[in-house]
C-alpha cells in the first residue's frame, strides 16, 4: 500500500516538475523569439516609452550614403542639449525623415529607429560608459541612396510638384527618392506648426514617391500591352488598327492626346506613338477578368513588397460589369486606376529585369560607431511578375519608344534608354495632366538603372517628365 501510494505521488510530482519545465521552456523559446524577431518591432513602436530609456543611454546614430556621406548625426551643444543635423536639409527630407521628441521620426529615420538607438560598441567600453554616466555611441546606418543621384532627381524636378525616385533592377536598391513640395528636417520642429497647417494644400510631409497616387495615364499601356500579348500569345503581332484621332463606341468618345492622328497602327506602334484610340480598341477586346487578375499579380490592389518603405496601395477597378467608358478609360490609365511612383518604378524595373521583382530597399547595412559590420541586408527576390518572353516583347517596345516614339529625347546617348511616357489627365478641366515617364538605361560598365517620374500638373510626359529621367540617367553614366 505505501509502495503504491510512494508511485503515485512519484508520478504526481513528476508531472507537475514536467509542467513547471515546459514552462520555463515556453518562456525562454518566447525571450530568445522576442530578442530576434520582435524586440525591433518593439522598440520602433512610437508608443514604446522606453525609447527615452534607450535616448538617455545611447547618443542617436548617424545615416549616411552609399559613399558614406553623413545624412543625418547628432551634435552635443556646449550646455549639454544634443541636436539631431541634417547636413543636406530639404534634398532628403522625406526619405531620411526627421526625428523629433515632440512630433516623433519619420523615413530611415523612423525605420531605422531601432538600430539607431542601439550600440554594437565592445562590452567593455559600454560597461564604461554605464560606470561613468556617459552615453554610449549608437550604431550607424548605411543607406542605398546615391548623392549625386538625389541632387540630379531633385534638381531635375525643379519648382514643380511631383516625385522622382531611382532603383537598381537587379538588386531592388533605391538610389534616389525625391518628393516635391520638401520640408527642412533641422527646423521641422519650429515650422511644424506652419507644415501641418498647409494653408496652401501642399502636404509637404507626404512622401509623393511611395505614398502619392496618381492616375498612371500612358504609362500604364505596359500593363495593358502585357495582357493583350497574354491573350493572344501566337498572333498579338497581328494586330492592326486605324486611328483617326478619337473613338466612339455607344455614348462614350475618347481622343488621343492632342488629338493627334497616328493612321494604321500595328501593337508595337500603338505603344511607341501611345495611341489612345488603338489601346481603348484594346481594352475592348480583352476578358475584364483577367485583366483584373493581371493586375492584381502586378501588385494592383496589395501592399507593395517593400522592406521598410510606408507605401500605399495602388488600385485597379474593372469587372465583367464595367461600361464601356470605364474599360475604355481604363486601358489608356485614366479612370479608377490610382497607382504610386514607386509601385510603376517596380513594374519598370521587373521589365528591365527579364520579369524578375526584387523587393525595393533603402537600409544597405549597419555599422557600429567604428565602422565594424553589425548587420548587412541582401537583395532579396519577390518573384517574377511576367515571364522572360514578356518582358523581352516589353523592353522592344520601350526601347523603341525612345528611339523613334514619344521617349525620342533620350536617344542617342552614351547608354541605351528604354520607356514609356503618359500624360495622365486629373481634375475637372479638360487637358490638365501629370507628366509621367517610367523606364531604364543599360550601358556595359555599370548597373542598369530604372526610374519613374511623376511631375504634377506640368502637361506631357515627353516634354516634362523625360527631361527629367534624362538628368538622372546622364548624372549616373557621365
Amino acid at each position: 500500500m505505501d509502495n503504491r501510494r510512494k508511485s503515485v505521488n512519484n508520478r504526481e510530482f513528476a508531472v507537475i516538475a514536467y509542467c513547471f519545465i515546459g514552462l520555463f521552456l515556453c518562456t525562454m523559446g518566447y525571450f530568445v523569439y522576442f530578442q530576434v524577431a520582435k524586440s525591433e518591432e518593439f522598440i520602433n513602436n512610437p508608443y514604446n516609452a522606453r525609447q527615452e530609456n534607450f535616448e538617455k543611454s545611447i547618443l542617436r546614430g548617424k545615416i549616411y550614403t552609399a559613399e558614406k556621406e553623413v545624412l543625418a548625426e547628432t551634435k552635443t551643444n556646449a550646455d549639454g542639449t544634443e541636436t539631431r543635423s541634417y547636413p543636406y536639409e530639404n534634398l532628403f527630407s522625406h526619405v531620411i525623415g526627421y526625428a523629433t521628441k515632440e512630433y516623433g521620426r519619420s523615413g530611415v529615420e523612423s525605420w531605422a529607429n531601432f538600430n539607431l538607438l542601439r550600440s554594437s560598441t565592445f562590452f567593455l567600453e559600454k560597461t564604461m560608459h554605464q560606470v561613468t554616466e556617459e552615453k554610449s555611441v549608437g550604431d550607424n546606418v548605411i543607406t542605398t541612396l546615391n548623392l549625386s543621384l538625389q541632387n540630379a532627381a531633385y534638381q531635375a524636378l525643379g519648382a514643380y510638384k511631383g516625385a522622382v525616385v531611382v532603383m537598381e533592377p537587379s538588386t531592388g536598391r533605391i538610389l534616389a527618392m525625391v518628393s516635391k513640395p520638401d520640408f527642412n528636417p533641422n527646423t521641422v520642429t519650429q515650422e511644424w506648426d506652419n507644415i501641418v497647417a498647409d494653408e496652401n494644400g501642399e502636404s509637404p510631409l507626404l512622401n509623393r514617391a511611395a505614398q502619392g497616387l496618381y492616375p498612371p495615364g500612358s504609362t500604364f499601356k505596359v500593363i495593358t500591352t502585357l495582357q493583350y500579348i497574354r491573350e493572344h500569345p501566337d498572333d498579338y503581332a497581328d494586330y492592326g488598327y486605324t486611328c483617326s484621332g478619337t473613338i466612339q463606341k455607344d455614348n462614350s468618345k475618347l481622343s488621343c492626346y492632342g488629338k493627334e492622328v497616328h493612321g494604321g497602327v500595328d501593337l508595337q506602334r500603338s505603344f511607341i506613338k501611345s495611341c489612345n484610340t488603338s489601346f481603348a480598341n484594346i481594352g475592348l477586346s480583352l476578358d475584364p477578368v483577367q485583366f483584373a487578375d493581371t493586375c492584381k499579380e502586378l501588385l494592383f490592389n496589395r501592399s507593395l513588397p517593400t522592406e521598410k518603405l510606408d507605401a500605399s496601395k495602388s488600385s485597379f477597378v474593372l469587372h465583367e460589369a464595367s461600361s464601356v467608358s470605364e474599360i475604355m478609360e481604363t486601358s489608356i490609365g485614366q479612370g479608377k486606376t490610382l497607382v504610386t511612383p514607386l509601385h510603376m518604378l517596380m513594374i519598370a524595373g521587373a521589365v528591365a529585369n527579364d520579369g524578375m521583382l526584387m523587393r525595393p530597399y533603402v537600409i544597405d547595412s549597419i555599422e557600429n560607431h567604428e565602422g565594424g559590420s553589425v548587420k548587412k541586408y541582401e537583395p532579396k527576390e519577390y518573384g517574377s511578375l511576367m515571364t522572360p518572353e514578356e518582358a523581352q516583347i516589353l523592353q522592344d517596345y520601350m526601347k523603341e519608344t525612345v528611339q523613334s516614339g514619344t521617349a525620342s529625347r533620350l536617344n542617342g546617348m552614351s547608354y541605351e534608354a528604354c520607356g514609356k511616357t503618359g500624360s495622365a489627365e486629373f481634375g475637372t478641366t479638360k487637358g490638365e495632366s501629370h507628366a509621367w515617364f517610367i523606364g531604364y538605361a543599360h550601358r556595359e560598365d555599370k548597373e542598369d538603372i530604372a526610374v519613374a517620374v511623376l511631375v504634377e500638373e506640368a502637361g506631357s510626359g515627353s516634354a516634362y517628365a523625360v527631361p527629367a529621367a534624362k538628368s538622372v540617367f546622364d548624372a549616373y553614366y557621365r
